[in-house]
């Protein structure tokens, strides 16, 4: 019971985190939902990087440019 509740709180902090990069691309780059989803993916691909690696990457790099 409990690897199953930690598994989805992993699961839903990796769909926040893509949900921030995917609003990130669309703002910065003019994406669609689904455009900026593909280019996360492509990019997962591309490095063989894990998807949510690639969405924090993303995040963290808007963070840089606007400290708080």
């Amino acid at each position: 019971m409990r690897q199953d509740r930690d598994g989805l709180q992993v699961a839903l902090a990796t769909r926040d985190i893509i949900g921030q990069a995917k609003g990130v691309l669309m703002e910065r780059e003019g994406f669609t939902d689904e455009g900026a989803f593909q280019m996360l993916r492509k990019a997962s691909q591309h490095t063989n990087t894990k998807l949510h690696k690639i969405a924090q990457e993303v995040v963290a790099s808007t963070q840089k440019r606007n400290p708080p």
